[in-house]
């Protein structure tokens, strides 16, 4: 038995079991390992970038795009843009390429049901729209384009049926007049599907029927009639291939009848150039060139019947004088020379009224004669052309020629006061003076209604009105710019700038009011 000697003293150092030693390295490789999961986790789309830059829902993206850009938006083998977009965003849902293709695909399949439907392509639109709503594409545009899809789908189902009536009518010789006539039928087949084929040929040949009755109509002498055709033909196609060769068939017509009727105007046949210029009006329809021609002769033809009311009544023949007046009345109511005639018509009878009850002997009525002209000399003189009636220089002068219409003091008187009044005219327009010149101007036309230059004067007339009705509009006088207006048109409804000048009229009248 050892003693105290015999002790062995160790390290007072701590000195784990074996078992406990273990543990705590396998802890501290679980820290590590999973620090290193974190960090790849965190990381793995950059990782990805970075390392697979061609990684396959890159590749579909692509792929989708160019299936897009190229309009194939759905297929069935997975090539469409639609099936593309789909397997990304099935590979990679956190990534907002692939919704966003799909939004585009939508309205792109949005785009193409509208573009069939302009084409009438009803079932392409129709499949179109499928794709757009299944794609949720907005509501109120897929709304609208599938009730203009069911609008065409109800009209197309009767386009057949339309197709046969249009051919019945047109084998009838029905071509054109009423809904059930060939042309409008085929007009409504081309209104929902403009590029039908046989609408379009069934049309063809209507219009080119058509147009040869325009021609019969024409060469018959019925020459509104085959204007009517040929306006007719017009509406319905404007570039037919035989529509020049009628229209030029149509000016040739017109022309000759206006030159009819010009003639039966110089040689006097009033009434069958008032007929004559009635058609060439009727048949010129909107046509200006034309209907101006014939708006003109029909003045120019009730200026003729107002001279022969007025040399009519100048003989004291005042039944006649009446139905000439009618005449002119009739065409141009509102007439300078209409007026005129029937102002001195009036006059002419109260006159004759007046002196033809005693007539008083030879030297009383030299007297009379003589008071007569001193009486149209003072009116001359105060500027009492036509007015007040029976007092007027002229009145004057007519009773005058009533009572002797040879003696050579009333002819000269006569010359004398023509001059007169046609130096007032030409002194009113020189001063700018419409209102006077006007006045003096229907003294003209009593005095010598079938002189040649009273167009000419009342054409300067109207512009004369046109010029100062210028001037004082555009100095605020809105009042005398109508009436210049309508003392030009009066005169003449053909005058240059008229309309213009009545259009600004009407406007600053607007404004003011």
């Amino acid at each position: 038995m050892g003693g105290w000697d015999t002790v062995e003293f160790r390290s007072a150092e701590y000195e784990p079991a074996p078992g406990w030693r273990n543990r705590r390295a396998w802890r501290r490789v679980l820290w590590v390992l999973a620090a290193v999961f974190l960090v790849l986790f965190l990381l793995r789309k950059p990782l990805a970038d970075a390392f697979w830059p061609g990684s396959q829902v890159q590749q579909l993206l692509q792929s989708a795009d160019a299936a897009l850009a190229a309009g194939k938006l759905d297929a069935a083998d997975g090539s469409g843009a639609r099936q593309l977009y789909e397997a990304a965003q099935a590979l990679d849902n956190d990534r907002s390429e692939a919704r966003a293709g799909l939004t585009r695909v939508a309205n792109a399949a949005l785009g193409q049901a509208r573009a069939a439907l302009r084409a009438n392509r009803l079932d392409e639109a129709e499949r179109a729209l499928a794709l757009a709503r299944e794609l949720q594409a907005p509501l109120v545009e897929t709304n609208a384009v599938a009730d203009e899809l069911r609008r065409r789908d109800a009209s197309h189902a009767g386009l057949d049926q339309l197709l046969r009536q249009a051919r019945e009518a047109q084998a009838a010789g029905h071509l054109d007049g009423d809904p059930g006539a060939a042309l409008p039928l085929y007009s409504r087949i081309l209104t929902l599907q403009p590029d039908h084929t046989a609408a379009l040929e069934g049309r063809e040949d209507a219009l080119t029927d058509l147009l040869q009755e325009a021609k019969k109509a024409l060469a018959a002498g019925e020459m509104q009639r085959g204007a009517a055709l040929v306006a007719a033909v017009r509406g319905y196609d404007p570039g037919h291939i035989d529509l020049p060769d009628a229209q030029a068939r149509l000016s040739a017509a017109l022309e000759a009848a206006s030159k009819r009727a010009d003639a039966d105007l110089r040689n006097g046949r009033l009434e069958r150039a008032a007929a004559g210029y009635r058609a060439l009006a009727e048949a010129a329809g909107d046509n200006a060139q034309l209907a101006g021609p014939a708006q003109q002769g029909l003045a120019r033809v009730a200026a003729a019947y107002a001279d022969k009311a007025h040399r009519l009544a100048g003989d004291f023949r005042f039944a006649e004088a009446e139905e000439a007046l009618a005449q002119a009345r009739e065409i141009a109511p509102q007439g300078a020379e209409v007026a005129a005639a029937g102002q001195y018509l009036q006059r002419v009878r109260k006159s004759h009224a007046q002196e033809a009850p005693a007539t008083p002997p030879s030297p009383q009525r030299r007297q009379r004669v003589q008071a007569l002209l001193a009486q149209a000399d003072a009116a001359q003189a105060r500027g009492d052309w036509l007015t007040p009636p029976g007092e007027s220089a002229y009145d004057r002068l007519r009773a005058a020629q009533a009572l002797a219409p040879g003696d050579p003091a009333v002819s000269a008187a006569a010359k004398k006061l023509l001059a007169s009044v046609r130096g007032c005219f030409e002194g009113g327009l020189n001063a700018n003076r419409p209102a006077l010149a006007r006045t003096c101007y229907d003294a003209w036309a009593a005095m010598a209604p079938g002189e040649a230059t009273l167009a000419t004067a009342r054409h300067r007339l109207a512009l004369k009105w046109l010029a100062v009705g210028d001037e004082r509009l555009g100095a605020g006088d809105i009042a005398f710019a109508e009436r210049a207006s309508r003392q030009a048109r009066e005169l003449d409804p053909g005058a240059p700038g008229l309309a213009q000048f009545a259009q600004r009229v009407r406007d600053a009248r607007a404004g003011r009011n």
